[in-house]
């Protein structure tokens, strides 16, 4: 019997032949990663008694969450990162404007095929994208991995995700990604490798894929992996940092469960207050009145996402007592999006444009929710209190629907505008 993608990334970094579904290996990480929790970390691995980070060449620390800093809290906690990193010799440093940890390892060239990375926060699942195993763990897991550079990891199962047929304009990964977690549950894929392939996937810029394999904490996967391919040999050609050797699972892997969807078929989705898979078709939703509306994060803060919306947004405002938050995912692609016009399009349809960076989607700063309040959002989570009051309702959504909802004051199909 052959292995799935993370039974072989496992086995080779275990350095063995082959390791089975429950089988306990320790590893060690091509990459580790942590961002603004890195203080809190440092404070833990100094409790373990190592004075020095073993490899510090493996460690990626990312300002992202709380940039700049708010209140005096985080200025410290930026502060003692920064003291942090200088002492223990970590050169991948990335301060406050560079962008969103998920979107900047990829462009920097840490994230490549056949790569394990693990960091301090769910969502490092997107570099699956590329065709890492990658997951998150937590901050004590990372403490014990800037002293030692070794972890245990126990094998997972693996689903298979299939999506055929295609997805039609304004429909998004973001909309796929959405019924996926409805269908299967929050926790229907509980410490499961998801495996996505299928005709749709195949024909998914990286940006996209980059939404299905960030996403799949959120159905409780321990990773999102989709093959890596032209599209993706050729974004790493000038990016990667080093050789690697793309992973992929055997003809004969056994899967605990096949899935099929059909892109062809599917609409815009949104996910209602307070789950990630509390989900329905837009229809279902549309009338609901907004007051804000989110662009942006580690999952639609792309520059194919700020092309949907614009081409939603020209030569539009939007609705008066809306507030629309534009974010890019980093200073890459706010360069690129200011070069292509895109900064001015949605400055003129009134939005209000923020530094590459998480401060919304978690509630930190830049967009907090007063009771009473509602956002249609494309971050990832829209759990009671996750940008502010707990009192307020968050809907998820992708770019395009967001857009819309920003122009009409209510949530929108916008299916409407093409």
């Amino acid at each position: 019997m052959g292995m799935t993608f993370a039974q072989k990334v496992l086995a080779d970094k275990a350095g063995l032949d082959r390791v089975d579904v429950g089988q306990i290996v320790e590893i060690e990480p091509d990459i580790c990663l942590s961002h603004d929790n890195t203080a809190a970390i440092a404070k833990t691995f100094a409790k373990i008694g190592v004075k020095r980070v073993k490899n510090p060449e493996r460690f990626v620390v990312v300002l992202d969450h709380t940039v700049p800093a708010s209140i005096e809290k985080y200025a410290q906690s930026h502060k003692e990162i920064r003291a942090f990193v200088a002492e223990q010799g970590i050169h991948r440093f990335f301060d406050a404007g560079v962008g969103i940890c998920h979107q900047v390892l990829p462009e920097k060239g840490f994230a490549l095929p056949g790569r394990l990375i693990l960091g301090s926060d769910s969502h490092t699942t997107t570099y699956g994208a590329f065709g890492a195993f990658a997951a998150g763990v937590g901050r004590s897991e990372m403490a014990v991995l800037y002293a030692t550079s070794k972890i245990w990891l126990k094998t997972p199962a693996t689903f298979r995700i299939v999506v055929d047929g295609r997805l039609a304009e304004p429909v998004t990964a973001k909309d796929l990604i959405l019924k996926i977690i409805g269908d299967i549950g929050a926790d229907g894929a509980l410490y499961r490798s998801v495996e996505y392939a299928g005709d749709a996937v195949d024909a998914m810029s990286l940006a996209s894929r980059m939404v299905l394999s960030n996403m799949a904490i959120e159905m409780g996967a321990k990773n999102g992996y989709c093959a890596p391919d032209a599209k993706t040999f050729s974004f790493l050609e000038q990016r990667a940092e080093t050789d690697y050797v793309p992973v992929f699972p055997d003809p004969d892997a056994d899967y605990e469960q096949t899935l099929h969807f059909d892109a062809s078929a599917l609409g815009p989705q949104v996910a209602k207050p307070h789950t990630v898979d509390h989900v329905s078709p837009v229809e279902t939703v549309a009338g609901t009145p907004v007051q804000q509306a989110l662009l942006g994060t580690c999952t639609n803060g792309r520059m194919e996402d700020l092309r949907l919306a614009a081409k939603i947004l020209e030569g539009r405002k939007i609705a008066a007592g809306v507030r629309l938050l534009v974010l890019p995912a980093s200073q890459e692609i706010l360069l690129d999006a200011l070069r292509e016009g895109l900064i001015d399009t949605f400055v003129k349809a009134g939005a209000m444009l923020l530094n590459p960076g998480c401060g919304p989607c978690l509630g930190a700063h830049q967009g907090v929710l007063a009771p009473g309040e509602a956002c249609i959002s494309t971050a990832n989570r829209n759990f009671k209190g996750r940008m502010g009051s707990p009192d307020a309702e968050i809907y998820l959504g992708s770019p395009a629907t967001v857009a819309a909802s920003a122009v009409t004051g209510v949530i929108t199909d916008p299916r409407e505008f093409f």
